[in-house]
């Protein structure tokens, strides 16, 4: 049982490694492709205002938001938010990162199932994520199992999002990819700059599911030798 209980904290040493190596590759390729500007010489915001047009989709805007890598789509309120470095720059990652958002705007067009699954669980897994811990502590305050078991599975819910989550964002980096080409905003030269930036990116969503398992191992394992 101490087995247990040692093993589950050296358990989280590959996802700490995967996870700091995920984030240096993406401030890394960001910061190389950010100096570089695209052929087209447009705008990451202008860019999606491109893409916008180019699939007959009016209904959604494109704002300015705070901070750097923030950039995201909000399908609740149908808007695209870039971070103003992607917003205003007209670097090569400035127009890869602005059209990954509108690749999740053509999922959440056309109803792509691994997108509307998630959109549909967020509710369940930020309540879940967050009961689990109270349940867990308390189960192992009391060395009560059943509570911490509860705990244990209300957990589980974030291990699926982030399974879920990782089709939804190779699928939107594709889609970008794709619209990238087929707009000529990048040239073909662009492209390969184009592919380092989202794949450096998409790592950091493998590293959180990677942390997500491993911690629900190592829940188990504590569990076990509570």
């Amino acid at each position: 049982m101490y087995f247990d209980y040692y093993m589950s904290y050296y358990l989280m040493i590959p996802a700490i490694i995967l996870s700091i190596w995920a984030s240096a590759k993406v401030n890394s390729n960001y910061s190389r492709y950010s100096k570089i500007p695209n052929s087209s010489g447009m705008t990451g915001g202008e860019c999606a205002k491109r893409l916008l047009d180019a699939n007959g989709i009016n209904d959604v805007s494109i704002e300015v938001t705070g901070g750097k890598l923030t950039d995201h789509y909000d399908p609740s309120k149908k808007v695209v938010r870039l971070s103003e470095e992607v917003y205003h720059g007209s670097s090569v990652a400035s127009v890869s990162i602005a059209s990954h958002e509108l690749g999740h705007v053509l999922q959440h067009e056309k109803g792509y199932a691994p997108l509307v699954i998630r959109n549909s669980i967020v509710p369940i897994v930020n309540f879940s994520t967050s009961a689990s811990w109270f349940f867990i502590v308390l189960g192992l305050v009391f060395s009560f199992s059943h509570l911490v078991n509860i705990g244990i599975i209300l957990f589980s819910a974030c291990v699926v999002f982030q399974l879920i989550t990782l089709p939804v964002e190779f699928n939107a980096s594709r889609r970008a990819l794709d619209m990238l080409t087929e707009c000529n905003i990048v040239s073909s030269g662009e492209i390969t700059g184009s592919k380092k930036v989202l794949s450096a990116a998409a790592m950091t969503y493998v590293a959180a599911l990677l942390t997500s398992i491993l911690q629900l191992l190592r829940l188990v394992l504590i569990s076990r030798d509570n």
